[in-house]
């Protein structure tokens, strides 16, 4: 801790080789983190905790509702397609 003080003196050496190790640690950490995220993942797991499955409780009426949404997108791609409505380049 005395070499921690403000009235130390300073030595560049030791510090660049404290900072160049801890920043190979940590980079070092970094890449078993990602190996063993990468593992469990491809191996068909979870990372963190895992939540009870829950059955899926199918709804029709949104089913439909989106149905609906696709359904007037396409209509309205139809009407530019047939040339109904004119597309107007505002860069013109």
């Amino acid at each position: 801790m005395k070499r921690v003080r403000a009235g130390a003196p300073a030595d560049p050496v030791r510090d660049w080789l404290v900072l160049l190790s801890l920043s190979a640690i940590a980079l070092a950490g970094i890449i078993v983190w990602n190996a063993w995220a990468f593992d469990t993942v491809s191996g068909g797991g979870a990372i963190g905790t895992q939540t009870a499955k829950v059955p899926e409780v199918f709804n029709q009426g949104s089913l439909n509702t989106i149905r609906g949404v696709f359904e007037s997108r396409a209509a309205e791609e139809a009407k530019y397609r047939a040339g109904i409505y004119t597309f107007t380049d505002p860069s013109l």
